[in-house]
């Protein structure tokens, strides 16, 4: 008799799963594990914010020492690009920063989902943030925000073709933003996933495989590793740029 064995694929952590079908007049509205993680992260994000405020002394325990590391790296990324005028910004800047630090770290965890791991995720964030900041260079500027498009002293014959250059990389902005950050996420767990199946297959095997499973595990172990510095390092660069991007509609010229 032949036996098979199925291996799974490495993508099939990414799909998504309906847990709570749900329809509201013709339109598809289901609880997915997407939904579910993301809510977590959120929930998590929140929930950190309110302990960072309980419980602190003149002298910091731990807890509070991680608390303000946190704090301090957003505040400083704020001060560095915004300047006095990001005050007003932060606690938006300090809430997306938790929430996809939380959203990266739980996909770290087995069994798990990794909401940022997809593209409508990473785009839908990218794309309302970047209307949300155009929102605000309109409102500080007026009409005179369009100006960005068009440098001051270019000759009129190539009005038209550097308008159009400047307008498709202003828009790129948005793709940029949401694809590195899924790119990262879905091409670290993706590997992680493959070293962790290569280990299993060789210790299944039996026999001198079996040994030599030690190989990929320690690599997978430096790995995880080094996909928890990614996360952490995913969510500082989406904020940055998000701060980059407020800052060049707030002070352009």
């Amino acid at each position: 008799m032949l036996t098979s064995t199925l291996i799974a694929s490495p993508l099939e952590q990414f799909e998504i799963v309906t847990l709570i079908p749900l329809t509201f007049f013709g339109l598809n509205i289901s609880i997915t594990n997407s939904v579910l993680f993301m809510t977590f992260s959120f929930l998590i994000a929140i929930f950190w914010i309110s302990l960072s405020f309980y419980g602190n002394t003149i002298i910091p325990n731990n807890w509070q020492l991680l608390n303000e590391m946190v704090y301090n790296v957003t505040s400083n990324m704020v001060q560095d690009n915004l300047g006095s005028k990001g005050e007003s910004y932060f606690p938006f800047i300090f809430a997306l920063h938790l929430f996809l630090l939380f959203c990266n770290l739980i996909g770290m965890v087995p069994y798990s989902f990794t909401v940022t791991s997809h593209i409508t995720f990473t785009f839908g964030l990218a794309l309302s943030i970047f209307i949300g900041i155009n929102i605000i260079g309109i409102q500080a500027h007026g009409f005179k925000f369009f100006a960005l498009f068009l440098p001051r002293g270019v000759p009129l014959p190539i009005v038209p073709l550097l308008i159009t250059i400047e307008f498709l990389s202003y828009i790129v902005k948005v793709f940029t933003l949401s694809i590195r950050l899924f790119a990262n996420m879905t091409s670290g767990h993706t590997l992680l996933k493959i070293i962790a199946g290569f280990a299993w297959t060789m210790l299944s095997a039996g026999g001198l495989l079996a040994v030599f499973h030690l190989i990929p595990l320690g690599l997978l172990l430096a790995l995880i590793g080094l996909e928890l510095a990614i996360a952490g390092l995913q969510a500082y660069v989406f904020t940055l740029l998000t701060c980059i991007y407020l800052n060049d509609v707030l002070e352009f010229h």
